[in-house]
């Protein structure tokens, strides 16, 4: 099979995380991902902010849960690393752009031999009083806003596949 379909087979969302630390090396390879990521006419409307801050995680964790409603989740499940990703309010394919990024991240990170689960929770940390405290702890320029998170680090667990449904494709011809 093709590499690359290979990769996309068997990449799962990993939610349980060894403690161990990415290296730079690894960290460096994912930034280039991220980066290379195609945008819709290159506009490249994206802003990547990669945090290893635990306490910060924490503190958004927190926030996630007060203002979602959850109690007593780990939404980035222990990860070393968590890259949130934000885009240009004003560009509107950023946001499908950013999930175009975040797809080349989770598959750069299953290519590096690491795992990596794609977030949305952390919406919920943007829409509290604390908003413009993380957007300025993150480095989220002022021009833009959060759009989608993945946690990715060295996996303590596994999982089969999920269930597919050839059913919910159809050929228009």
């Amino acid at each position: 099979m093709n590499e690359v379909l290979n990769a996309i087979e068997q990449r799962r969302s990993v939610r349980g995380y060894e403690d161990r630390a990415l290296t730079q090396e690894q960290i460096d390879a994912l930034v280039k991902a991220a980066l290379e990521s195609p945008s819709a006419r290159n506009a490249q409307p994206w802003h990547f902010s990669f945090v290893t801050d635990q306490a910060l995680l924490a503190q958004i964790n927190a926030e996630i849960l007060k203002n979602s409603g959850l109690t007593d989740r780990e939404i980035f499940y222990g990860a070393p690393l968590c890259v949130f990703l934000s885009a240009d309010r004003e560009n509107s394919w950023g946001p499908v752009d950013c999930g175009i990024a975040v797809e080349n991240l989770a598959l750069a990170a299953h290519g590096l031999g690491l795992g990596s689960v794609i977030l949305g929770m952390p919406r919920a940390a943007f829409a509290g009083q604390r908003r413009a405290e993380f957007e300025q702890a993150l480095k989220i320029p002022q021009t833009h806003d959060f759009v989608v998170a993945i946690a990715i680090g060295v996996p303590a667990m596994s999982k089969e596949a999920h269930e597919v449904f050839p059913g919910k494709v159809d050929f228009v011809r």
